[in-house]
């Protein structure tokens, strides 16, 4: 057996933990670069505190997830501060933008140089400039992930820059930022994090390492998902969730993802239309479609086994088998109302371009069994 594993540089976690970014920007240098989205918690108070500490802080807000122009402005700022410590605090899309820039700060060339499928995938050679990661949401995992997502635009879709130096050097986990976070958010981004931790777990590319850690991070959505999404005062829920997700975020930098995220990030790309809830209407769907091709094409396959695990583990019933893992995730995105692909702006006309996009996805590598175009039509169909 030969794997690999790797994550940020050091985790700091637990309540209150965002007091640590001084510390953080003490050791690094006089200059930080600042990147929140346009609202949220405690920006305010981390810029003056470093400001307090001394620094010269630039601050950069961003609205939506990145995509070249957004990258490309945030770059020019950046590039004009010369920061020694780059900051992000939000969700995945505000990390993933933080990875770019500070990775883009060091290395030449243009943006698109870097990126899969409609770039040259020019590996990243240089260190990037110090980057601190700090999630104010528990889905993506991004603070402990080594790609950044970004959106194209003109040739609508969504694909990744990836190296293993794109690890944040410091990830910031503090579970009360994501008290401030308004339910549907709390829905999305923890069945993406649940997404991500089943994905990895069941994935031809598991491992010993991150098995461990998808099971305790399944345990952690199952007990507590529902309570944060009902009371978001609830701070046992919130440190749950926010292990979770990072949990999930380790799984999947290194286990990677299925066709669920294979998926998502073509239609991403199709419909405007937030990430964490293209992948919770797809993740029942998609285990469905997946347990009946294992079943008919791969009756031996561990995954099957890891399946009837993940039922237990979210479930908490010992005699839970797959078809439950299936049900329960149903009943929770009904309960959570999360909208259908077709509210989401996914039309029949599309299936075939977002199927085709999948296809050729990365992550769909990972995927335990390989689908047919025609079962992963399928997928979008019953999410419609």
């Amino acid at each position: 057996m030969q794997f690999e594993f790797a994550t940020a540089g050091r985790i700091l976690f637990g309540p209150g933990s965002r007091e640590r970014i001084r510390e953080i920007a003490r050791a690094a240098g006089e200059r930080v670069f600042l990147i929140t989205g346009r609202s949220g918690p405690d920006y305010a108070a981390v810029a003056a505190g470093l400001q307090e500490a001394g620094h010269d802080l630039r601050r950069q807000s961003v609205s939506g997830e990145p995509d070249i122009p957004i990258i490309g402005e945030a770059l020019e700022a950046a590039r004009l501060h010369n920061p020694q410590l780059v900051v992000a605090i939000g969700g995945g899309s505000v990390m993933d933008l933080g990875k770019v820039v500070a990775a883009l700060l060091t290395n030449t060339g243009e943006l698109t140089e870097y990126l899969e499928v409609v770039g040259e995938g020019r590996p990243i050679t240089e260190r990037p400039v110090q980057f601190c990661a700090v999630p104010t949401t528990a889905g993506t995992g991004a603070e402990v992930t080594r790609n950044a997502v970004i959106g194209v635009p003109e040739q609508r879709v969504k694909v990744s820059m990836r190296s293993p130096l794109l690890l944040p050097s410091y990830a910031v986990v503090d579970p009360e930022l994501s008290a401030f976070c308004p339910p549907f958010v709390t829905a999305t981004a923890g069945l993406d994090a649940c997404t991500q931790l089943i994905e990895s777990y069941v994935g031809a590319k598991a491992n010993p390492l991150t098995d461990g850690i998808c099971r305790e991070g399944l345990v952690r959505v199952g007990r507590s998902l529902r309570t944060a999404y009902h009371d978001p005062s609830d701070t046992a829920a919130r440190e749950d969730m926010a292990l979770a997700a990072l949990m999930s975020g380790l799984g999947l930098a290194n286990a990677k993802l299925g066709a669920v995220h294979g998926l998502a990030g073509p239609l991403g790309g199709l419909v405007s239309a937030p990430h964490g809830a293209l992948c919770a209407r797809m993740l029942a769907p998609v285990t469905r479609v997946n347990l009946a091709a294992l079943r008919a094409r791969a009756s031996e396959s561990e995954a099957l086994m890891k399946y009837r695990q993940a039922a237990q583990l979210l479930t908490g019933r010992s005699e839970a088998q797959p078809d439950d893992l299936v049900n329960w995730v149903a009943e929770i995105v009904e309960e959570f109302s999360i909208p259908t692909l077709g509210a989401l702006g996914l039309t029949d006309a599309l299936i075939p371009e977002a199927v085709e996009k999948g296809l050729r996805a990365s992550s769909m590598q990972g995927n335990p069994v390989q689908l047919k175009q025609e079962e992963l039509a399928e997928v979008l169909q019953q999410a419609l």
